[in-house]
C-alpha cells in the first residue's frame, strides 16, 4: 500500500506519515522544506520512502505532482497543505491571499480530481481532505483560511454522497480538527486561547474513522460539542462570536 501525504514536513501531516509507516505502508511525502522531508524519510526506516519537493501554492505544481505520479499505484491522497493569514480582509496582503487560495483551495481541488479519477479506474483508493473547524462557519480576522476551509469541507461532502450513489469503494473523508499543536499559529500570527490537540492522535483518530468511511471526521468532545451549539445559532450571531474569538487570538497581521 502506498500513500501520498501533502505538508508532510511538520504537525499533522508527519504524524500522518509516522502512522502509515507503523502500519507498513510505503509514503510519498511532499512540501516545501527538503530538509524537513529528508529527516522524516531517515526517521521512517522500515518502509520505502519518496521525498518530492513542491511549493503547491504554484497552482501548475499540482498538476505536475500528479503527473510525476501517474503510472504509480496511489491508494491514499491525504491533502494536507495549508495554511492561514490574520488580519481583516482589506489589511492582509492580497498577494499573500492569493498563495492561500493556491494552497488550501485550488491544490486540493486538483489533487481530489485527478487521483479521484485514477482510483474510480480501478475501483478502489481513498482520499482523506484536511479541513478544520473553520469550515463550518465564516471567520472575521481570517476570513480568507475560513472560507477555503468551507470550500474544502462541502467539496468533499459532496463528493463522498457521490460516491455513495455510484456504489463505489472508493472513500473519502475531511478531518474537521480545532486547535492542534502544529506551526499552524506561527505561520497564521495567531495565539489560540483553547489548549490544541496532540496531531498524533489527531492523525490516528483521523486514519481510524477515514478507513470506516466516515464522512466528516471531527476529533476531540469540545469540537463535537462546539459542532452541536453552532447548529443552534444563526450565521448573524455565529459570525459575531467568530469575530470576538478572532480577535482574542491577538495575532499579528503578516
Amino acid at each position: 500500500m502506498k500513500a501520498l501525504i501533502t505538508g508532510a514536513s511538520s504537525g499533522i501531516g508527519k504524524e500522518f506519515a509516522r502512522i502509515l509507516a507503523a502500519r507498513g505502508w510505503d509514503l510519498i511525502i511532499a512540501a516545501r522544506s527538503t530538509d524537513k522531508l529528508n529527516a522524516l524519510k531517515n526517521e521512517l526506516k522500515n518502509v520505502n520512502v519518496r521525498v518530492i519537493t513542491i511549493d503547491l501554492s504554484r497552482e501548475q505544481d499540482a498538476y505536475d505532482l500528479h503527473e510525476h505520479l501517474q503510472e504509480e499505484h496511489v491508494d491514499m491522497l491525504i491533502n494536507n497543505a495549508g495554511f492561514g493569514a490574520y488580519g481583516t480582509f482589506q489589511k492582509v496582503p492580497l498577494e499573500r491571499e492569493i498563495e492561500l487560495i493556491h494552497t488550501n483551495i485550488c491544490a486540493v481541488h486538483i489533487l481530489t480530481k485527478l487521483f479521484l479519477q485514477d482510483m474510480l479506474a480501478r475501483n478502489s483508493g481513498t482520499i482523506l481532505n484536511v479541513g478544520s473547524m473553520a469550515g463550518f462557519s465564516a471567520g472575521p480576522k481570517l476570513s480568507s483560511y475560513y472560507a477555503s476551509k468551507n470550500y474544502v469541507v462541502r467539496l468533499t461532502e459532496a463528493i463522498h454522497e457521490e460516491l455513495r450513489r455510484q456504489n463505489s469503494k472508493v472513500k473519502i473523508s475531511v478531518l474537521c480538527p480545532g486547535p492542534v499543536n502544529t506551526n499552524f499559529n506561527d505561520v497564521a500570527r495567531v495565539r489560540f486561547s483553547v489548549k490544541g490537540l496532540d496531531p498524533h492522535f489527531v492523525a490516528q483518530y483521523a486514519l481510524d474513522k477515514t478507513e470506516k468511511g466516515k464522512m466528516v471526521i471531527i476529533p476531540g468532545t469540545l469540537m463535537k460539542v462546539t459542532k452541536f451549539f453552532q447548529h443552534l445559532l444563526g450565521e448573524t450571531a455565529l459570525t459575531r462570536i467568530s469575530y470576538d474569538v478572532q480577535s482574542a487570538k491577538n495575532g499579528k497581521q503578516r
